[in-house]
């Protein structure tokens, strides 16, 4: 006779679970400047490389040999899996060449931005209707990048590089009806080969360090562990994820999210002394302001949907 399973112990792991995967992913920052010396796109590769290796071997602990031939026999959710990976790599690849270049500030803005923008895609492409307090919030969003963009000069490109991204990925792999670790393990198998194959090429050119061929100097073996590292910074924050979706409201969620990007904020100005004066403070300040009418607004439509649902 299997033991009854406690719902209340299941939200408090699901909860854990969700606060450990925003954790890791607002403190990474701190583990891509440790690898300061490797070309930025040479970790984003090894990423890739080791990242796919450890989803792939997890899937075939959980679910045997048939997880990936399930997928690449539906056509449809094979194709968006390939762009979903082409858009996720170029993702991580903007946000490592980002922290170490020194704007980590500026990408936790794009997490900041990300809901929203999340918001309009679901408006421009979805067709997805908003409420008064959904507009006031995208309009509050768009006075914070405006104003940081006329008191700098520029348009945060960084940051909405990032948000754009991401988004445009979450709106393809919500086209997709498969679990979010075997949807990454299908993406990084696309991207495997390509990724050993341009790596390959580095290290026999002497542009790499990894094995350190012939005259090229290495990196050493502590770099090399910090590589290999990257698959489970890669796969352990979304195994973390996908285990709270199932177990906490989402509207939970939506406010663990905001966790990454404060710790994210958090590092670039108190570890790495990045400048946030009071101008990028009142840009910041319209974007905060947008995400809690946002999330708040979230958090009512929630409590009233069973009312609803009971009358």
């Amino acid at each position: 006779m299997s033991a009854a399973i406690d719902p209340r112990r299941d939200h408090v792991a699901g909860m854990w679970a969700g606060v450990g995967a925003f954790v890791l992913w607002g403190l990474m920052p701190l583990y891509w400047r440790l690898l300061e010396a490797v070309p930025s796109w040479q970790i984003v590769l090894h990423r890739i490389v080791w990242g796919a290796l450890l989803v792939s071997a997890f899937l075939l602990w959980q679910r045997g040999r048939g997880w990936l031939r399930a997928v690449l026999r539906q056509p449809r959710t094979a194709a968006l899996l390939a762009l979903s990976g082409i858009l996720i790599a170029f993702n991580w690849g903007l946000y490592v060449w980002a922290v170490n270049a020194g704007h980590v500030v500026e990408t936790s803005l794009g997490y900041y931005v990300n809901p929203l923008l999340n918001v309009v895609l679901g408006v421009v492409l979805l067709h997805e209707r908003l409420n008064r307090v959904q507009w006031v919030s995208v309009a509050l969003a768009a006075c914070g990048v405006a104003w940081l963009t006329l008191r700098f000069g520029q348009l945060p490109w960084i940051a909405l590089g990032l948000a754009l991204s991401f988004g445009i990925y979450g709106l393809l792999r919500k086209q997709v009806a498969v679990d979010p670790v075997v949807g990454l393990g299908v993406e990084s198998l696309y991207l495997l080969l390509p990724a050993m194959a341009v790596l390959g090429w580095a290290e026999f050119r002497g542009h790499s360090g990894f094995f350190a061929f012939g005259a090229a100097p290495g990196w050493g073996w502590g770099t090399d562990l910090l590589l290999v590292a990257s698959g489970v910074l890669t796969a352990l924050p979304l195994i973390g994820f996908a285990y709270a979706v199932r177990r906490v409201p989402l509207s939970v969620v939506g406010f663990l999210q905001y966790i990454a990007p404060t710790l994210q904020l958090l590092i670039g100005v108190v570890v790495f002394h990045e400048p946030f004066d009071g101008e990028r403070a009142l840009g910041f300040a319209f974007i905060w302001a947008a995400l809690l009418l946002f999330a708040g607004d979230g958090v009512l439509r929630a409590r009233r949907q069973p009312a609803v649902a009971a009358g």
